[in-house]
């Protein structure tokens, strides 16, 4: 089965989460169907209507919310004065906290994708007991293995699109961690600055598609531009906020604590995380998980083959 139709949310808002922070969120389908919560990627990808249409609308509460400092949810990451210090992982996994006692959800299935899929697993991981499914998309984990990948692994195999991403960033930065030297020119007091480096970043991001397409709409955004780039290289310059782990990293480190919680992991064959097996090391590592992987699927929840499979392990667990 493909997407459900387009629906529209019966009931918003804006809940104040602290530290000057108020999270949008809103809810779509049947309000006594079977609670699911949708975390976003990026970080600071924000979400979309889009994300409603994996769910059976007659079967499922959908809940879906924009993480902090992105989306319509305020301060907005692209305005220079937004305390980043306050946008942490920690903080995310208490906001989700509030948002279910907010809605009073006693237990819900948790769908992620890419960065949404790494939160979604820390969460499960850290109160078992309020997630009753896991559909992952993209599976991402957090670990500085994937930052190096994406930041500098993949130079080799886009040496060209590598060589402008480094050409960006000043010469005495390129040989450390670009994630943090680009969050450095994203903090800039210099607007031109910041403007220069959030679309050198979203270049890079662009360029390390497997047949990329020539642009991505949202990137053409200056105000989602430099918010997207400057939530992201502040996540990845900072190790995700997770603490430490052994070499994996703690998500992978923790996966036994997902035991007894049914989970469904769908990833595109050609999605370059695929590169470090961490797909396949969390399924093994983590009992009553599923794997499915899509043949000639990129990195994204909107793949040929990938909303299908999505959309049936949502279908399967609303039974």
């Amino acid at each position: 089965m493909g997407l459900y139709p387009e629906i529209e949310p019966y009931a918003h808002g804006m809940l104040d989460v602290g530290d000057g922070n108020r999270v949008y969120w809103e809810t779509c389908g049947n309000p006594r169907g079977k609670p699911a919560v949708v975390l976003h990627g990026g970080p600071g990808s924000g979400c979309t209507p889009y994300f409603r249409r994996f769910f059976d609308p007659e079967a499922y509460r959908i809940v879906l919310f924009d993480q902090r400092g992105c989306g319509r949810s305020t301060p907005h990451a692209s305005a220079h004065e937004t305390d980043m210090s306050v946008n942490t992982t920690a903080r995310l996994l208490a906001d989700l906290e509030l948002l279910r006692r907010h809605l009073g959800v006693e237990r819900w299935l948790v769908w992620g994708g890419s960065w949404g899929s790494a939160l979604g697993l820390r969460y499960a991981q850290t109160h078992p007991g309020i997630v009753s499914e896991l559909v992952l998309t993209g599976v991402a984990t957090g670990s500085a293995a994937e930052v190096e990948l994406l930041t500098r692994g993949l130079g080799k195999i886009f040496p060209e699109a590598f060589e402008r991403f480094l050409a960006a960033l000043p010469p005495d930065e390129r040989d450390g961690d670009l994630a943090a030297a680009y969050n450095r020119l994203l903090e800039s007091p210099d607007p031109e600055v910041r403007a220069r480096a959030a679309r050198a970043w979203t270049d890079w991001e662009t360029a390390i598609v497997p047949a990329p397409p020539r642009s991505v709409a949202r990137y053409e955004d200056p105000v989602f531009r430099l918010g997207f780039a400057r939530t992201v290289t502040h996540y990845f310059g900072n190790g995700h906020f997770l603490g430490e782990g052994n070499d994996e990293g703690v998500v992978l480190r923790d996966a036994h604590l997902l035991r007894g919680i049914p989970g469904t992991l769908v990833q595109g064959s050609l999605d370059f995380g695929n590169l470090l097996g961490v797909v396949r090391r969390l399924h093994h590592a983590w009992p009553g998980s599923e794997l499915i992987v899509v043949d000639d699927a990129r990195h994204g929840a909107g793949e040929p083959g990938v909303p299908e499979a999505l959309v049936a392990a949502t279908d399967r667990y609303a039974e």
